[in-house]
Formats: structure tokens, C-alpha cells, sequence
């Protein structure tokens, strides 16, 4: 049998101030239970022929872990369920990943256009994995192991975004100093601005960025994003403005966008930049 750190990396923690979140698990939880009892089975056994340990088979059922979707899919099989087990999977597909990223993302689905400018990072949705990886692994205090491969599922998931049909309009500002950091090593690197390039070609992504050696630059105050919806609403936030806080006051949102213009207009053009960021790849 598998030991508890072992069975404890098939799943992800609940997180307690996520409300709806914790509900969706503990009823999943209620109904393998239920489906285990059924058939005749102490949870040690059951653990032993899914090929997880009690101990994981105890906090699923009681709500305080979230399986993964494996987990589903061998008590499926086990238990004779014929897809109503698996199908939980799809209940459970969007609280595996924390709630502000579930927020996030959800917006990220609905918006028409997308404006960001990030200066000492790579914009998450413009990442790779390995990039993601690497990013992570070096934050403190460090991730486990289990958090790591959350993080990364979550940002991983929001790049459906590029697979819209009909698909929103994204534009990128990128300071330079984000495209030479060597997150990762020289190969995690190079696929980065690989991916970057790629990313570039497409007809409703815009890419800029902003050389380091510029005597004027209004983005001294750290991010901005602004989402625009198909109701014409939208919510932006930037750290050096209104305590980094969410705003969706049309007047508070216009300062926003007239320093991402400012930026913008301080920046490489779409095409400028990608010969630059395919100038820095022949470099490396």
C-alpha cells in the first residue's frame, strides 16, 4: 500500500474559504461513499484495488480532498457505475483550481477584448509550461509539490482563452527585461519566445513591447489589465492605481486605459516587436 505523502499527491486540498467550492466536493464525496457502501466495501479494501491508500479514500469521502479525475474513473470501473461516477468529473473540473483563478478565468471567457501590460513578468497567458514551472518553483515560501501542480493546472487552463471561436481581442505590452530573464535555463527560454512568436501570428493576439531604453515611460506603476464584455461593461486593475483593486467605474477604468494607450504608444509596433523578440531567440 501506498504511503499517505504518496496517496496525498492523487488529489488537491480544499480550500476553506471557498464556500461553493467545498460544497461541490463534499457532495462528490457523499455519493462515493455512498456507491463504495453499496457494494460491500470497507474503504482499506477499496483503497487497495483503486491503488490508493486509505487514508486519501477517507479525506475524498469526508470532502477534504479533491480527486482527480483518475480517481473517478477507476471507482467507475470498480464500482460498476456505468459513467455515473466518471461523470463527476465534470462537476469537479472547475473547483480543482483555486477560486480567484476560477474568477479569473471565467472572465477571461466572457470578455470581447483583453489589455495587459506586465513589466516584471511574462503574462500568465502567454506562458509555457515550462516557463510556468520554473516561475513557480522559485516563488517563497516555496510551493509543495501538490500546490505546484495546481498553480499550473489553473494557469494552464486559462489558455483556452486562444481557442475562442469567434476569438476575443488580446493585446500584450511586454517590458523587455521579462523576454531576456532566463526563467528556467536556456531551453525553457528559447521554447518561451518560441512560443511567443507563434502566439504572434495570430490575427486577434497583439504582442508589443517596450525596450528597456526609453527616457519617458508612464508604466512606472506596475500592471494593468483591463476585460471588456460583450454588454459593454468591463473590469480592470492595476497596481498603481485604486490599491491595486478590482474597478469597473467607467471613469476609474478610463484611467486605466489612457495610461495602457500611453504605454502602448511608448512601445515597439506589433510587427517591431516580433522581429525583436525573433532577434533575442538567435541570441540565446
Amino acid at each position: 500500500m501506498s504511503t499517505n505523502n504518496e496517496t496525498d499527491e492523487h488529489g488537491w486540498d480544499v480550500d476553506p474559504e471557498d464556500e461553493s467550492g467545498a460544497a461541490v466536493v463534499a457532495a462528490v464525496g457523499r455519493q462515493l461513499k455512498a456507491w463504495r457502501e453499496a457494494a460491500g466495501m470497507r474503504a482499506a479494501e477499496f483503497g487497495v484495488l483503486i491503488g490508493y491508500g486509505e487514508d486519501l479514500i477517507y479525506k475524498v469521502e469526508g470532502g477534504r480532498r479533491i480527486p482527480r479525475p483518475e480517481y473517478l474513473d477507476k471507482s467507475d470501473d470498480l464500482l460498476g457505475a456505468h459513467g455515473k461516477i466518471a461523470v463527476m468529473k465534470q462537476d469537479l473540473a472547475v473547483v480543482r483550481y483555486p477560486k480567484k483563478v476560477r474568477d479569473l478565468a471565467k472572465m477571461e471567457a466572457q470578455a470581447v477584448e483583453l489589455a495587459a501590460y506586465h513589466h516584471h513578468n511574462i503574462n500568465g497567458l502567454l506562458q509555457t509550461e515550462g516557463h510556468m514551472r520554473a516561475l513557480f518553483a522559485g516563488w517563497l515560501p516555496a510551493y509543495t509539490q501538490d500546490e505546484l501542480e495546481r498553480v499550473v493546472a489553473a494557469r494552464l487552463a486559462r489558455r483556452a482563452i486562444f481557442d475562442r471561436e469567434p476569438g476575443p481581442a488580446l493585446s500584450f505590452v511586454q517590458e523587455e527585461v521579462t523576454l531576456r530573464r532566463p526563467v528556467g535555463g536556456r531551453k525553457v527560454w528559447r521554447e518561451q519566445l518560441e512560443h511567443l512568436l507563434e502566439l504572434g501570428q495570430l490575427r486577434n493576439v497583439s504582442i508589443q513591447v517596450v525596450p528597456t531604453l526609453r527616457e519617458e515611460h508612464p508604466g512606472t506603476g506596475g500592471l494593468i489589465e483591463v476585460l471588456k464584455f460583450p454588454d459593454g461593461s468591463a473590469v480592470g486593475r492595476s497596481e498603481g492605481a485604486f490599491s491595486g483593486r478590482p474597478v469597473f467605474d467607467p471613469k476609474q477604468l478610463r484611467i486605466l486605459e489612457l495610461r495602457y494607450g500611453m504605454i502602448r504608444a511608448q512601445a515597439l509596433s506589433p510587427r517591431e516587436s516580433l522581429a525583436f523578440i525573433a532577434q533575442l531567440l538567435g541570441e540565446t
